[in-house]
C-alpha cells in the first residue's frame, strides 16, 4: 500500500497556525510540507550578532531594510511559506507590509543552522531563494564555523580567519567569520 504526502498549501498553514496551541509556535511552508522552526539560544544570539552588524551598516549608509524572522510567500507558490533568519530589501520604496506574508523575496537572505536542520534542507532554501530572486544567501553552520555564501553565479566556504564581504548586495559590508560566531 502507498500512502500519499499530504500536499499543504499557504491557507492550511494559516488555518493550522491559528489553532490556539500554535498561536506561539512560528511555521514555515516547505514544497508543501509544514516544518516548525525551534530556534535554540546559540541560533538566537548568532542571528543578533549577524542582523546588528548589517542592520548598523544599511541604517548608516542607506540602503534599504534589514528584518528577522519575516515570512515571505510568492503569490504564485502556495506550497512554500519561508521565515528566512535575516532579511535585507535593498529597496525602500515598497511599502512596509503590516499583515500577512511579503509577497517578494528579499535580495539578501540569511539562514542559520539549527540542530535539526539537515545539510540538504539548507541547500534546498537556498535553491529556492536563489531561484526566485534572492540574489544572496549566507548559510550559517555554528557547529562547524563555517559560513556559506551562495549568488546565482558563486558559491564561497569561509572558515575562521576568513572575512564575508557583502559584494555588490552590500557594498562595503564585511564581517569576520571569527566574529559571526564569537557569541
Amino acid at each position: 500500500m502507498v500512502v500519499e504526502r499530504k500536499l499543504h498549501t499557504v491557507e492550511d498553514l494559516e488555518a493550522f497556525a491559528a489553532l490556539p496551541e500554535n498561536r506561539d509556535r512560528r511555521f514555515e511552508l516547505i514544497n508543501g510540507e509544514m516544518v516548525e522552526k525551534v530556534p535554540t539560544q546559540e541560533h538566537g544570539l548568532l542571528a543578533l550578532k549577524f542582523g546588528s552588524r548589517l542592520l548598523l551598516f544599511v541604517e548608516q549608509n542607506k540602503l534599504g531594510r534589514v528584518g528577522v524572522e519575516i515570512r515571505h510567500q510568492l503569490p504564485d507558490d502556495p506550497h512554500n511559506a519561508l521565515l528566512p533568519d535575516i532579511s535585507f530589501y535593498a529597496d525602500v520604496a515598497t511599502p512596509i507590509v503590516t499583515r500577512g506574508a511579503v509577497p517578494r523575496l528579499p535580495d539578501l537572505v540569511v539562514e542559520i543552522k539549527s540542530p535539526d536542520d539537515s545539510y540538504k534542507a539548507m541547500h534546498d532554501k537556498a535553491d529556492y531563494y536563489l531561484a526566485h530572486g534572492v540574489r544572496m544567501v549566507v548559510l550559517l553552520y555554528p557547529e562547524k564555523r563555517l559560513v556559506e555564501v551562495r549568488t546565482p553565479d558563486d558559491r564561497q566556504l569561509l572558515m575562521d580567519g576568513d572575512t564575508f564581504d557583502g559584494g555588490d548586495v552590500l557594498p562595503g559590508f564585511t564581517l569576520a567569520v571569527s566574529e559571526m560566531f564569537n557569541v
